[in-house]
């Protein structure tokens, strides 16, 4: 393979790569290491169409003034997330701001932003962040066809309903999916390329340590989706009013009201649930707790209500872990952060699983033996009866 070769199809991957991580983040509403802004809200900092690295939460730590977030907003634009910087910081919240824009968000109606509502942050490098001209322009650009299409050939289909940004998000994995399987159809089928080279592989062996890895990978996966899907944040309305009710969410300035939250376990591993509050004037009890297999726990959320009246958002983050571990540590763990715990777990999923098949299975590689297409059927089964009885 030449260095030209090489580099046109790792250019590709890459192109590939950031379509699919644009349109799946859209799909889950947030991004995913590619992010974009629609608007001039941030210029100069970033033009309308520039696209720019997101680091999730999870990874890029804490929030600072002048870091530039991505984060769900409640009103403006109707809603949705919002890509502005941090100016300053409240008991309520962070105060945030676009660059171009003379006023503050908070100013303009938007309530005071909370760690929960913050998915992402800009990646920044001295200050200054790390943008992709034109990233956003092209997806965008790539969306409205997509969209314009649909809405040409639906109505051909019966398709009556006008598309949207998550539903053209879909079409467009769908596609790609469809063209991919396309592809591998023609590769299948298509005309027969004469191979110049001659193959040193084993017909029917399966690699003892590809097999493993494909094994590991599939565990982990899984895995990783058990701790990581439902773990998430809650939000909790509060109203502070000099009119409570008996609402354990519409208290009286300073008073405190108590939740019930219900944890429920449906899978066949107890699991290790830590509560954090996102938020100030909130307290889980406990903290943490171990639910059994296919059973439920429940917790108390304490909401305190400000002094000064009004209406204000509290979150609650969850974060899942497989009890493979003791439930102390795995709480240790999480308070260096979610993502060491979840490796920690991983590595004992895999320590486990590399044992099992190095005892059933052996170091050796796994021969898939075939009595071949020239042996008639009744052979075949007449040998396999033979072997069980």
């Amino acid at each position: 393979m030449t260095s030209t070769t090489l580099l046109k199809r790792v250019f590709g991957v890459v192109v590939a790569l950031a379509i699919v991580l644009l349109l799946v983040g859209q799909l889950l509403g947030q991004p995913i290491l590619l992010g974009y802004v629609a608007t001039g809200s941030m210029e100069p900092t970033m033009n309308a169409g520039d696209g720019f690295v997101a680091i999730p939460t999870a990874v890029s730590g804490s929030v600072a003034d002048g870091d530039v977030v991505v984060f769900d907003a409640r009103e403006l634009h109707g809603g949705g997330l919002t890509t502005h910087r941090v100016v300053g910081e409240t008991s309520e919240g962070y105060i945030t701001k676009g660059d171009a824009n003379p006023f503050t968000d908070q100013d303009g109606g938007e309530p005071h932003v909370t760690d929960g509502q913050i998915v992402a942050k800009a990646w920044q490098v001295n200050g200054e962040v790390v943008t992709i001209p034109h990233l956003g322009t092209a997806i965008m650009g790539v969306q409205n066809t997509a969209a314009a299409a649909v809405g040409t050939i639906g109505p051909i289909l019966g398709l009556t309903t006008s598309p949207d940004s998550e539903g053209t998000g879909s079409l467009l994995v769908a596609v790609g999916i469809a063209l991919l399987g396309f592809g591998v159809l023609l590769e299948r089928i298509g005309p027969a390329r004469r191979e110049k080279r001659r193959s040193r592989s084993r017909e029917n062996v399966l690699a003892f340590w590809t097999t493993l890895g494909l094994v590991l990978l599939v565990f982990v996966t899984f895995a990783t989706a058990a701790m990581v899907v439902p773990s998430g944040t809650t939000e909790y309305e509060v109203v502070s009013t000099e009119t409570p009710e008996d609402n354990p969410q519409i208290l009286a300035p300073g008073e405190t009201g108590e939740l019930t939250r219900t944890i429920d376990n449906a899978g066949y591993l107890p699991i290790v649930v830590v509560h954090e509050a996102r938020s100030n004037n909130v307290e889980t009890d406990p903290p943490w707790q171990t639910v059994g297999i296919r059973s439920s726990g429940e917790t108390t959320v304490s909401l305190t209500a400000p002094e000064t009246t009004g209406q204000y958002t509290r979150h609650v983050g969850e974060y899942r872990y497989l009890a493979v571990l003791p439930p102390a540590l795995l709480v240790w763990l999480h308070g260096l952060h979610p993502l060491v715990a979840i490796a920690a777990v991983n590595g004992v999923i895999v320590g486990v699983a590399v044992v099992i098949v190095l005892v059933v299975f052996g170091r050796g590689d796994l021969r898939l033996r075939s009595a071949g297409t020239h042996v008639p059927l009744s052979t075949r089964l007449e040998r396999k009866l033979r072997k069980w009885l």
